[in-house]
C-alpha cells in the first residue's frame, strides 16, 4: 500500500481524482525546489478548505448550541479552528507523515509545525470539498476536527483551565518550569514541565516554549482527572 492509498484508509474517503489529494499534500517548499508555478503548492486549496470549515463548523455551533450568544459562539468557533487546535486534531492521522517537502524544510522539522501541518488540514478539506462535494467535506471536518468537542476545550483552554483548577483547590501555586532545550538554532524544541506547589504535575514539548506550556498543561489536566 503507497502512502496515498494509506491516507485515504485512514480517513475513510476515496478520492476519485487521486491529484487533488497529493496537491493538498504539496508544500510550498517541494513546489519551489522542484521549480513548480506557484498554484501548485497547496496553498490555494488551503484557501478553500479555511472557509469549508468555517462554514461548517458555524452551522455545527448554531445547532449544537442553542442557547450560546452570537460573541461567544465566535469565540468558540475561532478556538476550533485555530492553528493549534488543527495541528492537535491531524495527530489522529499522523498527516504531518504524508506531506510532500521540500529537503529544507523536512530537515527543520516540517513535518511537526503545527503551521505546516495545520494548513495542510485546510487544504485536505479543500480538496475533498472539490472532489466530493460538501457532504463528503462535512463528514471529514466532524469526524476529525468537530469530535470531542469538550476534549479539544481541555486542549486548547488547557492553561486557563489547569489554572482554576488549580486555584479552586488551592493545593500550591502554578508554574512551568524549562527542563530543556534540544536541538540546533533554527530547529529547536523546548521541553517544559508544569509544576503544582514544587511537584511535577505534567511535561510537554514544542517548537515554542507557549506551545510545550500548552501541551504541559493538558497533559496535567489529564493527569489530575484521572484521579479524580
Amino acid at each position: 500500500m503507497n502512502k496515498l492509498e494509506e491516507l485515504q484508509k485512514k480517513i475513510g474517503y476515496k478520492f476519485h481524482d487521486i491529484k487533488l489529494l497529493k496537491h493538498a499534500l504539496t508544500h510550498s517548499s517541494y513546489a519551489n525546489e522542484r521549480r513548480l508555478p506557484k498554484f501548485e503548492n497547496n496553498e490555494r486549496l488551503e484557501f478553500l478548505g479555511d472557509a469549508v470549515l468555517e462554514l461548517i463548523s458555524s452551522e455545527f455551533l448554531y445547532h449544537s448550541e442553542k442557547k450560546m450568544p452570537e460573541g461567544q459562539m465566535t469565540k468558540m468557533r475561532a478556538s476550533l479552528v485555530c492553528e493549534p487546535t488543527l495541528a492537535f486534531c491531524t495527530r489522529e492521522i499522523n498527516l504531518g507523515d504524508y506531506l510532500f517537502l521540500g529537503k529544507g524544510e523536512e530537515l527543520t522539522g516540517g513535518r511537526e509545525r503545527a503551521s505546516v501541518v495545520s494548513d495542510a488540514m485546510e487544504a485536505l478539506i479543500g480538496a475533498i470539498y472539490l472532489d466530493g462535494g460538501f457532504a463528503n467535506a462535512k463528514e471529514f471536518i466532524l469526524r476529525f476536527i468537530l469530535s470531542d468537542i469538550e476534549h479539544k476545550k481541555l486542549f486548547f483552554d488547557s492553561k486557563t483551565i489547569l489554572q482554576e483548577m488549580v486555584q479552586s483547590v488551592g493545593v500550591g501555586d502554578l508554574s512551568y518550569e524549562l527542563i530543556r532545550e534540544e536541538g540546533p538554532d533554527h530547529d529547536k524544541r523546548f521541553v517544559v514541565q508544569v509544576l503544582i506547589g514544587k511537584e511535577a504535575a505534567g511535561q510537554g514539548s514544542g517548537r515554542t516554549k507557549k506551545a510545550a506550556e500548552q501541551e504541559a498543561a493538558y497533559q496535567a489536566i489529564c493527569k489530575l482527572k484521572k484521579l479524580k
